[in-house]
């Protein structure tokens, strides 16, 4: 039998950089929500554990053992070997949580087959901030270094959602270390849309020194008629909200040829 999931793409709402704590990591608040279209994985029985990655952007992961994905599936027991397939359709180093959402995967994966051990939830922190999350990939408030999740309604279901990446990797180090230090307060509202429009993402201005082209994205997703756009993340990548799929579709056909898109609605 063949297991199958969708990593799905995530998105930062809103994420606030609060302050910078004792360990060396920032403390933050965030509002998570995922595109229903990401990576896809599948694995099928084998006589050991093995990880084969194809897709667009298959050959930007040079180093299969180290993947995420090998972690997780070696942090988790799955009874026999795995052979796992993964196509690598979201671009990497790109504020969408690409491997964290293929780590999510997989956790998803084992609790299907086999049920997950009592402190996944630790397990997942330890691959990465994001990664818990990213095994239930829905709409929730993150704390702490991202790992404190608290649920939300989700008012935002099903809307059109529009993914933009000038095709710049941008690794998240660099831009927290530029971010300037100052807390601009905490995230507020009472549901998942108002806390969007009254929220920001305290990476984007520092992401912008590092890559200047996000400004371009930023600029051109402005004019497409959406109610809300901003940076994922620490970057590159932008996303727009629309209140209809006609507005979301007319405005991918309006991007650059040369930047990466994707066009879903928020799951």
């Amino acid at each position: 039998m063949t297991l199958r999931q969708t990593a799905y793409a995530k998105i930062n709402l809103a994420l606030h950089v609060r302050r910078r704590r004792e360990d060396g990591y920032h403390e933050l608040e965030t509002l998570f929500a995922f595109v229903d279209a990401g990576d896809e994985l599948s694995a099928s029985p084998a006589s050991a554990d093995s990880l084969r990655v194809v897709g667009e952007f298959g050959g930007a992961l040079d180093d299969p053992f180290g993947n995420i994905v090998a972690k997780a599936l070696h942090s988790l027991p799955h009874g026999s070997g795995w052979a796992v397939t993964l196509e690598k359709n979201l671009p990497v180093a790109a504020g969408l949580g690409g491997g964290s959402a293929d780590a999510g995967a997989i956790f998803r994966m084992v609790r299907d087959s086999h049920g997950l051990p009592e402190d996944w939830h630790a397990r997942a922190a330890q691959l990465g901030a994001d990664v818990p999350a990213c095994v239930e990939s829905v709409a929730c408030i993150g704390r702490g270094t991202g790992t404190e999740l608290e649920p939300i309604a989700n008012d935002l279901a099903g809307t059109p959602v529009l993914l933009v990446n000038p095709r710049i990797p941008l690794a998240t180090g660099p831009v927290f270390k530029a971010w300037d230090g100052v807390d601009r307060g905490p995230m507020e509202g009472e549901n998942l849309r108002q806390m969007a429009l009254a929220g920001r993402n305290d990476l984007e201005a520092p992401a912008l020194t590092l890559v200047p082209e996000i400004g371009d994205v930023l600029a051109a997703l402005a004019r497409t008629g959406a109610w809300l756009t901003r940076m994922s993340g620490s970057g590159a990548t932008c996303f727009a909200l629309y209140d209809t799929p006609e507005l979301r579709d007319a405005a991918k056909a309006a991007m650059p040829a040369e930047w990466w898109t994707l066009a879903g609605a928020l799951r």
